[in-house]
């Protein structure tokens, strides 16, 4: 454990090294991030385990946006990684399995409730503006924007994730469908069995039969596609 600093008035500091702490350990998260999401699919599946959007977690893994260590030990919990796992240099085979088996089949072991803004460092001096821009105040445009972003993206979740259920719904009843055609099909054959149908439309009524058959098939294999087609939907690509 580090020793407080204190400065002359006899007040107690923050630690420099602490606060370079997190700077020093992001290569090392970020490698590691990248190592559980090599697999196709798997980053946008540990994002919305993280219950963050996959292009917001892919500006991570690219390094175009820095991350917090609350979210590093939130990616522990959620995947099952043994505390700390996220400091040390890995390679894949040392993946734990029960880890990889959670991304796999996109199940939390935890329920992430944080954020992956990095803490600000506080700062010694006022710094002077640069040729009049006004630093402080666009950073925290910034960070007002990926807070809206971060809200959109959750918004998307929640909308598609209620389509993808209605969708679902429609498949099982489609699945289910089978007895309900039997049942018809065979009152209808009855209606022709019990009268002289003429040829026409004896053809007539077989061949309506076997369209909302084959019809049945097209509708789900299209409902198959669009559940599909929602699962791999992201509002950022």
């Amino acid at each position: 454990m580090r020793d407080a600093v204190i400065d002359s008035s006899g007040e107690k500091m923050e630690d420099p090294a602490m606060e370079d702490s997190d700077e020093l350990l992001l290569p090392v998260w970020r490698a590691n991030l990248v190592l559980l999401t090599s697999e196709v699919g798997a980053a946008s599946r540990l994002a919305r385990m993280m219950t963050f959007s996959a292009s917001y977690l892919k500006l991570m893994l690219s390094g175009q946006r820095e991350f917090s260590e609350e979210f590093v030990r939130g990616v522990e919990a959620v995947t099952g990684l043994p505390g700390g796992w996220m400091n040390v240099p890995h390679s894949g085979h040392e993946i734990p399995p029960n880890a990889r088996e959670a991304i796999d089949n996109e199940q939390p072991l935890a329920r992430f409730r944080g954020t992956a803004h990095p803490v600000r460092k506080k700062t010694v001096l006022r710094p002077e503006p640069i040729f009049g821009q006004p630093g402080p105040a666009r950073r925290v445009e910034e960070e007002t924007l990926d807070v809206e972003a971060h809200r959109r993206h959750v918004h998307f979740r929640k909308v598609r994730d209620v389509a993808t259920q209605e969708v679902r719904r429609f498949e099982r009843h489609l699945l289910h469908a089978p007895v309900e055609l039997a049942s018809m099909r065979a009152k209808v054959e009855d209606v022709m069995a019990a009268a002289e149908l003429d040829d026409r439309i004896q053809a007539d009524l077989e061949g309506r039969l076997e369209q909302i058959d084959k019809h049945r098939h097209m509708l789900l294999r299209h409902v198959e596609k669009l559940q599909a087609l929602l699962s791999q939907l992201d509002d950022g690509e």
